[in-house]
């Protein structure tokens, strides 16, 4: 896998949502997270700046939603449910975008995935410690 992508395109599902993403430093940046949201979506997320995100396509079918502090947006396709992508609390000019809906990407590509301690937020530390990294998610494909 080339970790050093730059620019490539992707969609919900359906495909009813369409965009095109230029990616901070490929899919070097992929990582999970520990938060309750995080926890039960499951998704590998890579990171982009907002300027470097554009809908292409299905911009009314987006459905946006935010939890605890209401900071982070997430969004995903009304019509078929997939998360396509969120604006970061830890950092607010970033969207973290799903792998799986990058075009020929799958979690399943990553022999290993960083996973992020959201439960203990940088935000919520008062120390200002910065991100946390909680452990690692390894695939390791059956023979």
């Amino acid at each position: 896998m080339n970790k050093n992508i730059g620019e490539i395109n992707g969609a919900c599902h359906c495909g009813g949502v369409r965009f095109h993403v230029a990616l901070s430093d490929g899919l070097h940046t992929a990582r999970r997270c520990t938060c309750s949201y995080c926890r039960m979506r499951g998704a590998v997320a890579v990171s982009a700046e907002l300027a470097d995100f554009r809908i292409l396509q299905g911009v009314d079918l987006l459905t946006t939603y935010r939890f605890n502090t209401g900071s982070a947006e997430h969004f995903f396709c009304s019509h078929c449910g997939i998360y396509t992508h969120h604006q970061r609390r830890s950092n607010p000019h970033q969207y973290g975008v799903n792998v799986a809906c990058l075009e020929g990407i799958s979690p399943f590509d990553f022999q290993e995935v960083p996973v992020s301690d959201g439960i203990a937020h940088p935000k919520d530390d008062p120390r200002g410690a910065g991100p946390r990294q909680a452990g690692v998610l390894r695939f390791i494909p059956a023979d």
